[in-house]
């Protein structure tokens, strides 16, 4: 063990910390965490944590969800500045707007998105409960933010809602063409596709599978292929390794690597654990209207309907 994950290992001891790391940070990064997911996992499992501290490796509207969540408890990130662009791509302007015009409203707000937006919403959904919680909100009409590509993937499956979408997106998960995967799949005729919905329909029409992070690991590591073209952040690569080792992953874009995930490493793990300059801090009266959204989230998640197997 290293000098740094062993100081790392005594500080969360002595300050009772728990280290919780998005499957988009770097390899060594989900090494060091006691809980490694997607949002929607590590959103529910924040809230169950015994630790008083928290220490979030991935971008800030996560870091400001479970301080949403957990607002008795301290919440750090590695580095301040791990920001996610698409989580920016709505405006309050644009909800009022839109609220204007429709009664039979519902807002939905995509967990990637600030801490301003999410108060403005009705309802935060992840890419592993969106389509259950869409199909079990009252309201006909939804307004979908920040994510158009997410949007437009649930809204196939939900025919009977009248979705009204926002011009948002994943630069990472946007820039995957249906030309590039097209390419891997005449290089390597035999392997299977997966996506993550944050892709464009062009992507998604080619996979085999579509589904959420966590999602598209679990396909991975019950599918018998030996290849697989994935079509999403390949920080996943380590995990799917470590089900499959031997298996050949292949990824249809030059980028494929979000930036800001990127920026969280052991170093900067150690000095939000030393220093007091690493806490996430939301407004008390916004982090209240922000969490509406979020246990309506958890709440429509853990509903079964009369039509869903038990």
């Amino acid at each position: 063990m290293t000098k740094v994950r062993q100081r790392i290992k005594e500080l969360k001891k002595e300050k009772d910390v728990a280290i919780l790391a998005h499957y988009y940070v770097p390899d060594e990064v989900q090494d060091i965490a006691d809980h490694v997911g997607d949002s929607y996992y590590l959103s529910t499992v924040a809230s169950q944590l015994r630790q008083k501290v928290i220490l979030f490796c991935g971008v800030s509207f996560m870091a400001e969800s479970v301080k949403i969540l957990n607002p008795g408890k301290t919440v750090l990130m590695p580095d301040l500045t791990a920001d996610c662009p698409m989580a920016h791509m709505a405006s309050t302007e644009e909800i009022k707007r839109i609220r204007g015009r429709y009664g039979d409203l519902s807002v939905v707000c995509y967990i990637n998105s600030t801490a301003e937006i999410k108060a403005c919403s009705d309802v935060c959904v992840t890419s592993s409960n969106a389509l259950k919680v869409i199909r079990s909100i009252p309201e006909k009409n939804i307004l979908f933010i920040p994510d158009k590509n997410l949007g437009r993937y649930i809204s196939k499956q939900v025919s009977e809602k009248n979705f009204i979408f926002n011009d948002g997106f994943c630069y990472v998960h946007d820039g995957i063409k249906a030309e590039d995967i097209m390419d891997l799949k005449r290089l390597h005729p035999h392997a299977k596709v997966v996506a993550h919905p944050e892709c464009r329909e062009e992507a998604a029409v080619l996979s085999d599978y579509v589904g959420s992070t966590s999602g598209i690991i679990d396909y991975i590591g019950k599918n018998p292929s030996e290849e697989i073209i994935v079509c999403t952040e390949s920080g996943i690569f380590y995990e799917l390794q470590k089900r499959r080792p031997g298996i050949k992953l292949y990824t249809p874009s030059k980028c494929t690597l979000c930036g800001d995930m990127k920026k969280n490493t052991p170093e900067k793990v150690l000095r939000a654990l030393e220093e007091p300059c690493h806490e996430i801090h939301v407004d008390e009266a916004l982090a209240v209207k922000a969490l509406r959204p979020l246990k309506n989230m958890l709440k429509y998640a853990e509903t079964k309907r009369q039509d869903e197997k038990i």
